[in-house]
């Protein structure tokens, strides 16, 4: 399973309740190593962008440095990654030996290159640093570039980048965790009389059994090999939201901006001095989730003249600006995120977690 916590879900600039974009993605083996839940210590988890201020939102939350395993950067602008060199040069004063991995835009590179040059940033920790444009080199045909992520020998994820539409380049992340377990048939093992003992455990590790009085078992006859798939997409600034068309068949989840409702966006246009700021309205996002048959949404990434609060009745710009518009257009489960913000996606369905595990 995935568990999501937002860690800020304000656009452009923070307010006194919202930080800057940035999204902790969790991945948990719900088998764990032998069967148990999993630990909290055992959690290797993805950030999503990482705005100004995401490493003290995350001494906020239970989730700690030492087990993040990729950073995934949608682009280039301030929001989405000015607290970068922060949270690294943090993650090298507590100590951090394990190496990172990094899936973002060139300019990213350079960016932490820059800040280690003129701020004598010593990472003691490799970066495995993927520039996205390398991943479409090799032909423009391909909407859809993977990366593989190991998270142990059947723990494993694949992230998939995907080309949006914003006044930068900017991407999507599809981010599909396989986790593959043995289950043992336990109600076979009984009716064929063995009782349970270590060679049960020995079955269900793949491993062929003789028993005490000659028999042999071998484990395919007893167990079955079992893999859960959830796979959820994260996007950066975007909007053409029909982009993630291909990428969302399937989808358990779609995390996407709503910047603002589509009436704030016409007045915008309308202006003599109009600049389109090529973000996505709640009505166009929840009308491709809609047309996509997507059956979980996630909406974040909300302009700060929006209040937090969600009051109809209000004449003051509030989060039911959103939500209203929202639901005009889309049928599905529907949240709008706020700053801590718990979700766990599972292979059956995706709920809001109100206390912590």
């Amino acid at each position: 399973m995935l568990h999501l916590t937002f860690l800020g879900t304000s656009a452009g600039v923070p307010t006194k309740k919202r930080n800057v974009t940035a999204l902790a993605i969790e991945c948990l083996n719900p088998f764990g190593s032998t069967g148990n839940p999993p630990s909290r210590k055992n959690k290797p988890w993805v950030l999503v962008d990482c705005g100004e201020a995401t490493q003290h939102q995350l001494l906020k939350t239970n989730i700690s440095s030492h087990q993040l395993a990729v950073i995934c950067i949608t682009h280039v602008h301030g929001d989405h990654c000015y607290g970068l060199p922060g949270l690294l040069a943090s993650m090298a004063m507590s100590g951090r030996k394990e190496s990172l991995t990094i899936i973002a835009p060139q300019a990213i590179k350079q960016f932490i290159e820059a800040v280690k040059a003129t701020t004598e940033l010593y990472l003691p920790f490799e970066i495995e640093f993927i520039t996205i444009e390398s991943l479409f080199e090799s032909t423009e045909l391909t909407p859809l570039h993977t990366v593989s992520v190991p998270l142990s020998p059947t723990h494993h994820l694949d992230i998939e980048v995907i080309k949006l539409s914003h006044r930068v380049e900017s991407y999507g992340f599809k981010i599909t965790q396989t986790v593959q377990t043995i289950k043992l048939d336990t109600e076979k093992l009984k009716a064929d009389g063995i009782e349970p003992t270590a060679a049960w455990g020995r079955l269900q590790a793949g491993e062929d059994v003789t028993l005490s009085n000659g028999s042999q078992l071998k484990s395919m006859d007893y167990t079955q090999r079992v893999a859960q798939v959830i796979n959820i997409i994260v996007a950066g600034d975007n909007d053409s939201p029909q982009l993630l068309n291909e990428a969302a068949k399937g989808a358990d989840l779609l995390v996407h901006e709503a910047t603002y409702t589509q009436a704030v966006a016409d007045k915008i246009m309308s202006r003599e001095d109009a600049f389109d700021p090529m973000h996505t309205t709640a009505k166009r996002i929840a009308s491709f989730a809609q047309s996509a048959k997507l059956n979980n949404l996630i909406l974040t990434h909300f302009s700060a003249r929006y209040q937090p609060y969600d009051d109809p009745e209000s004449t003051t710009p509030n989060m039911a600006d959103i939500r209203l518009e929202a639901e005009q257009y889309y049928q599905g489960n529907l949240w709008l995120a706020r700053d801590f913000m718990r979700f766990e996606v599972s292979h059956k369905a995706v709920r809001q977690l109100v206390t912590e595990d």
